[in-house]
């Protein structure tokens, strides 16, 4: 079977936003894991927080390298990188699920795990708030904790509330934000639109510097200076490997912008930012404060 990562895409969405993959020696595929204990591996941090929001963490047996939230995730065995998973590693952990989004791959070690029989469940990737509780529900769902996930989905209602009463109150409606995702100082790629950093960015009562392109692109030191944005976004990761904010200020174009000449930087944790995960509603309130802070 030619299981395309766009056929798995297809697959997940044609079922509703939830794929279960599993294939016996007939090549049948089969819909759900053995009832009892499960082994669970999550391919996505923000799955990963998911699971340990809603209490089964203690099933959990295997993370891939994003998931660094919370610390005791980085103590389980690792099954690498969720774009370049290995087959024997996670065979290796003898799962009775594994739960990951559309960004796992290569499509190849997922068709070798489903052909083992092993259930599989690929969630979209979705860079919606709505997105955040249809994943809590999916995985309460499959993990068998529609209780808890019923209690989380109402604790992050209430808690997105909260966040957009105090966007909607925002000084920030015209600034400027580029997000910066490169970590090598003589090329700045950035976050365009249909990105997680265009949605929080969004969400957080500001604009995206960068328009007229989809994903994350290199820009010229000439299109920096254009695009002109009030303020630098970065993670925390980034900042580091550049060397801090006297790196940032290295990037092609970026001292010649308002941001870079009032040193406007600001940084956050990748996943905390990014994840799209259940602290989604704190990050986006954060960010937003940090953006009123930039102002004065």
């Amino acid at each position: 079977m030619n299981l395309s990562r766009r056929h798995i895409v297809k697959r997940s969405l044609a079922a509703g936003g939830l794929m279960v993959l599993g294939l016996d020696a007939l090549g049948q595929s089969k819909s759900a894991a053995p009832r009892g204990a499960m082994r669970l591996v999550s391919i996505g941090g923000a799955l990963t927080e998911i699971i340990y929001a809603l209490h089964a963490d203690a099933e959990l047996v295997g993370v891939d390298t994003t998931s660094i939230y919370p610390l005791s995730a980085t103590q389980l065995p690792s099954v690498g990188y969720a774009r370049s998973l290995s087959s024997e590693g996670i065979l290796a952990l003898r799962p009775t699920q594994l739960i990951g989004t559309e960004e796992a791959g290569p499509p190849m070690v997922l068709k070798q795990i489903a052909d083992t029989g092993i259930p599989m469940t690929i969630l979209p990737s979705q860079y919606r708030f709505e997105g955040v509780i249809e994943r809590v529900k999916k995985i309460g769902e499959l993990i068998r904790k529609p209780d808890a996930a019923k209690g989380l989905i109402h604790q992050l209602n209430m808690q997105w509330h909260q966040t957009q009463d105090q966007v909607a109150s925002s000084r920030v409606k015209n600034h400027r934000v580029l997000f910066i995702l490169s970590q090598n100082p003589s090329q700045v790629m950035v976050g365009g639109e249909k990105t997680s950093a265009d949605a929080v960015i969004a969400y957080a009562g500001a604009r995206n510097a960068i328009s007229g392109f989809s994903g994350f692109k290199p820009l010229t030191p000439e299109a920096v200076i254009a695009a002109n944005p009030d303020v630098i976004l970065m993670t925390d990761q980034g900042m580091k490997a550049v060397g801090g904010i006297g790196g940032v200020l290295r990037f092609p174009g970026i001292d010649q912008t308002r941001a870079g000449k009032q040193r406007k930087i600001i940084a956050l944790e990748a996943m905390y930012l990014l994840g799209f995960g259940p602290r989604m509603p704190h990050s986006v309130a954060d960010l937003h404060a940090r953006l009123q802070q930039t102002m004065s």
